[in-house]
């Protein structure tokens, strides 16, 4: 394998897929048959500033240069050659959040990531005016409240994009998106997979008496289909990802995604009633739809796979920061006896022990909110631990109710597209850290969803590595060869996974914790009120 992955790299026949993650920029070089042979990372996260969850400039060049070097530095120490020439490259991250540019190129305000919830008044105006739920974190979502609270730069707009598509557009030169990443920028219609035509002469219309100089197209990256070529890497681009300046120009460049396309891709859950949930810093679930839903739902999100089919999203801004903020803790106090666990380790054993706790969490209860949380109409978010005086206090019991605290606004909005909606699931695959430890998080949400959850094999591999296998897609599909034929036929023929159906008990006791939770949702509110700054 290392000779052939050597010679693979070396020919250039490797294919790039990079993603930024929340807090995490991972890179992965796959051979021709999608297999990884090669790995990047950087760590990075997000701060608060002003009010605004962001990333400074300065920390995406970085992070995108350092993870770069990462695995160029991984392909030497394996190989003992530097990465030259690849067959196909592919860009992804966190979707949806503003970055407005002017006619230089200049970013105008701080990236606004998708975990701001500072959009509330304009959403309120857009979904009635669309008659489709337009969350907080969307783009336009975050352009039009920029225009109700009357800010300076949005005359001076030239281009609008997400942060695939800004890293796209400085290796390539071309404004382009994927139609999934597009999907959570504006309204896609999935019959011509470009943005709602009707939608976008609404909003015209809606902001025509600003007279901006600018109508919503101009400034819209252009929609492409995954398979479709989106521009190539340019000089100048080669030497933005590579600073060394061994990365020759000329790559084909995939269109970039976000990080729900290469989740879906990562799974080969792009087929109609397939879906999967990806479980870290947020969570969220896709579900592949045979219908329209029977009406608006402000806590599920209409979105595209990267093919343009219709998705019903539920996405929750808090998942896991909480619980590792906890682990950090036991952490601290094993090491206060000079106890130091391994990380693993630690995580494995505290994420077992939930699974001898009382379904129901014994009169325990958690909110993971760092953040605002939208499905459960929080504007913002303060963790909070609470307990009955007589409840079941033990480890157990603890853990399980901040491994349920994570998941417990996806079932939210999952009880409505499965139980109300009646929307079909034949499969859920779940990916990311909370899946980490085996079988723990697969048993939890499988009761929370109340249908069988599957981990792949190769779910470690995550985004970025679902981008390459979009990369590699574009190449080296046949002639009308679909994404999901690609996938099953190709990618996934022969993989094996683990799969944990719902435990009656479970379902049954995750239904009596919602509840509490659900009635508990006041203490929270008055948390944020009463913890301010």
């Amino acid at each position: 394998m290392s000779e052939e992955a050597k010679k693979v790299i070396g020919e250039g026949r490797a294919v790039l897929g990079l993603e930024f993650g929340s807090t995490r920029i991972k890179a992965v070089l796959t051979d021709e048959n999608c297999q990884p042979i090669a790995m990047g990372m950087w760590d990075w996260e997000n701060r608060l500033e002003n009010h605004i969850w962001t990333y400074g400039m300065e920390d995406i060049v970085k992070g995108l240069q350092g993870c770069y070097q990462s695995l160029a530095e991984d392909v030497w120490a394996k190989y003992g050659i530097k990465i030259t020439k690849l067959s196909s490259m592919g860009f992804s991250g966190m979707m949806h959040g503003y970055m407005p540019f002017n006619g230089a190129g200049e970013l105008l305000v701080p990236f606004r990531t998708w975990r701001n919830t500072m959009t509330g008044e304009a959403c309120r105006k857009l979904v009635p005016l669309f008659h489709f739920n337009i969350p907080q974190r969307w783009s336009i979502a975050h352009l039009y409240q920029a225009i109700l609270s009357g800010e300076e730069h949005v005359k001076d707009i030239a281009y609008m994009t997400t942060l695939a598509g800004f890293i796209h557009w400085k290796l390539s030169g071309e404004k382009v998106l994927g139609v999934g990443e597009a999907s959570g920028m504006f309204p896609i219609d999935s019959n011509c997979c470009d943005y709602d035509a009707e939608m976008v002469k609404k909003f015209d219309a809606l902001v025509a008496e600003h007279n901006f100089c600018w109508r919503l197209r101009d400034i819209l990256p252009k929609v492409l289909c995954a398979g479709e070529r989106a521009g190539t890497l340019t000089a100048e681009g080669a030497k933005f990802l590579d600073p060394e300046g061994n990365l020759e120009p000329g790559i084909p460049l995939c269109p970039p995604e976000g990080d729900a396309g290469t989740g879906m891709t990562a799974t080969n859950s792009v087929k109609v009633r397939t879906g999967n949930i990806s479980a870290g810093t947020s969570i969220f679930s896709m579900v592949v739809t045979e219908k329209a839903l029977s009406k608006v739902h402000e806590e599920i999100d209409m979105v595209t796979t990267p093919d343009g089919s219709p998705v019903a999203m539920v996405h929750c801004n808090n998942c896991t920061s909480d619980l590792n903020a906890w682990v950090n803790l036991f952490e601290e106090f094993a090491g206060k006896f000079g106890v130091k666990p391994d990380k693993n380790e630690l995580y494995g054993r505290l994420y077992q022990e939930a699974l001898s706790a009382d379904t129901d969490c014994g009169g325990l209860m958690a909110y993971n909110y760092y953040s605002g949380e939208p499905v459960t109409g929080m504007e913002e978010g303060r963790p909070m631990f609470v307990r009955t005086p007589d409840a079941k206090f033990n480890l157990a019991n603890f853990m399980r109710s901040h491994l349920y605290s994570a998941m417990a606004a996806l079932k939210i909005g999952n009880d409505i597209l499965l139980k109300e909606e009646q929307v079909k699931v034949d499969s859920l695959t779940g990916h990311g850290g909370l899946f980490k430890t085996p079988l723990v998080g697969q048993q939890l949400m499988a009761a929370a969803m109340d249908a069988p959850v599957t981990v792949m094999d190769t779910a470690s591999e995550g985004g970025a590595w679902g981008m390459a296998v979009l990369a590699a897609y574009m190449i080296q599909k046949a002639e009308g060869e679909s994404l999901p034929d690609y996938l099953s036929n190709r990618v996934f023929a022969g993989q094996t996974g683990t799969t944990v159906q719902p435990e009656p008990k479970d379902v049954a006791g995750f239904d009596v914790f919602i509840e509490k939770y659900k009635s508990t949702l006041p203490a929270e509110r008055a948390a944020v009120e009463g913890l301010k700054g």
